[in-house]
């Protein structure tokens, strides 16, 4: 494990060399790098000597800060940090649920980093379209009055969500305004997934543009995308978008 230091908080990351475009896995809310799709990424990439990076951002897994000091602003700042000071040229990324926002955000901030563009039910504008626009009235005056409201979770612990985490959040929405991907694009959702719906996929791929862009549903496949058949998938979407940006 590696890291590096921003705005006061140890980045951790690990790193694989290999050839480029390298891959870079950008794992969900509150999930980790240990987590089962960046590992079997990772194990794919050492057998084809493919350059690979998983990170955590800060307040996840091995980095320092506090996860409900963090927003969305502050995870995609710590994933680009990591990425200039760990990869060379333009990056294949693989965004998982908050990862695919935070993907999307990268490669509308920094398109020239982007060789293309992996999304696994990715969850852009969850902040506002899904946390916020669910509150209840009692549940927003808990956050305007506590600074925050503890929303359940079927992974564990309930969710401290922060005012900051939506107010902040509002400021980087990608749905709302022209959204181009000039690379290849390939997003992947399960239809039994209860966290991001499929309406959620279908919204993206008819709001962003790109010359190269599908979305595969995967009948009964959960959120966790990651039984064998999922994680296979997911590799042969890597290996098609490498070949797309190669060739």
């Amino acid at each position: 494990m590696q890291t590096i230091t921003r705005a006061g908080n140890a980045l951790a990351f690990h790193t694989t060399p290999g050839q480029g475009p390298g891959v870079v896995f950008l794992g969900g809310f509150k999930s980790d790098m240990e987590g089962t799709k960046a590992l079997a990424l990772e194990d794919w990439a050492r057998r084809t000597g493919r350059a690979f990076l998983r990170l955590d951002y800060s307040g996840h897994g091995q980095s320092g800060g506090e996860f409900e000091a963090g927003c969305i602003g502050d995870w995609m700042a710590d994933a680009l940090a990591v990425i200039d000071h760990a990869c060379d040229g333009p990056q294949l990324l693989v965004g998982s649920s908050m990862g695919g926002w935070i993907s999307l955000l990268i490669a509308r901030a920094r398109p020239e980093r982007v060789a293309g563009l992996v999304t696994v039910a990715a969850a852009p504008d969850f902040t506002e379209d899904g946390f916020w626009a669910d509150f209840t009235p009692e549940q927003r005056a808990s956050l305007a009055e506590a600074g925050q409201v503890a929303v359940p979770s079927e992974y564990g612990e309930p969710y401290i969500i922060t005012r900051r985490l939506i107010e902040e959040g509002r400021d980087h929405l990608v749905l709302r305004s022209p959204l181009p991907l000039p690379f290849p694009v390939r997003m992947l959702q399960g239809t039994a997934d209860t966290a991001v719906s499929t309406e959620t996929a279908t919204r993206l791929l008819g709001h962003a543009t790109s010359p190269d862009m599908t979305l595969t549903l995967v009948k009964d496949a959960d959120h966790r995308f990651s039984e064998p058949d999922n994680l296979a998938l997911l590799e042969r979407c890597v290996i098609d978008v490498l070949d797309r940006v190669q060739s």
